[in-house]
């Protein structure tokens, strides 16, 4: 008797429950990132050629636009925790848990002692408060004892009491040189003459002992 040939068919894969399941990630991934916020200064700064990267962690900056305003951040929330806990307590600031939550969240702050409470009520995803953050006039600190940024430098170094902080300062290309200098003394006034130029980094000449270093890492040492 002969054998009954069954038809081969390719096999029918129904891709539907996949995307849907994609789409559910999708969508869990939107809702739930939280969206680093818009810096309220911008600062555009000169090129340079280094061998040496910056720290990308345990650093505290301090950044100068092109108008003197100074402003500061630090990348761990630990320790921004522990910074404004310390100027809350020292400078009196009346902070509530709420406001200091908002300044663990901010990128970065530039206001006076006096307005910092004002500053860290506004809820920074709120439209109608983004340019009142965007208008932070800078921290104080033209005299030669670095004026209110002396605190922010000392209660950083406290808040990393026993570990190493890189010290960095980020100036715009067009910043007057005493606003740079106000920096340097709110430095030196902590005993802090140390630290590192945040710049825009370029190649190394051709024919230069780093542009050699250069290629020589680029081809695997060959």
């Amino acid at each position: 008797m002969p054998s009954v040939k069954l038809k081969k068919h390719a096999p029918d894969n129904d891709m539907t429950p996949f995307v849907d399941i994609a789409f559910l990630i999708l969508s869990f991934f939107i809702m739930a990132t939280k969206f680093k916020p818009e810096e309220p200064v911008e600062v555009t700064t000169p090129n340079s050629v280094s061998s040496q990267a910056l720290p990308e962690k345990d650093a505290f900056m301090v950044s100068i636009d092109k108008d003197g305003r100074v402003f500061v951040s630090m990348d761990n929330p630990q320790a921004r925790q522990l910074l404004i806990s310390n100027l809350n307590t020292t400078r009196n600031l009346g902070l509530t848990p709420a406001e200091i939550k908002n300044f663990i969240n901010a990128p970065s702050v530039g206001v006076p002692f006096s307005q910092m409470k004002s500053l860290l009520s506004l809820d920074p995803e709120d439209e109608n408060n983004k340019n009142a953050i965007k208008a932070q006039p800078g921290i104080p600190c033209a005299d030669s004892t670095g004026g209110e940024l002396y605190y922010w430098v000392r209660d950083a170094l406290v808040a990393y009491s026993g570990k190493k902080l890189n010290l960095l300062i980020k100036s715009d290309n067009s910043t007057k040189y005493p606003a740079f200098k106000n920096v340097l003394n709110a430095f030196k006034k902590n005993d802090q003459n140390k630290f590192l130029l945040v710049t825009s980094p370029e190649d190394a000449p051709a024919g230069s002992a780093l542009f050699v270093t250069r290629q020589k890492q680029i081809s695997g040492g060959k």
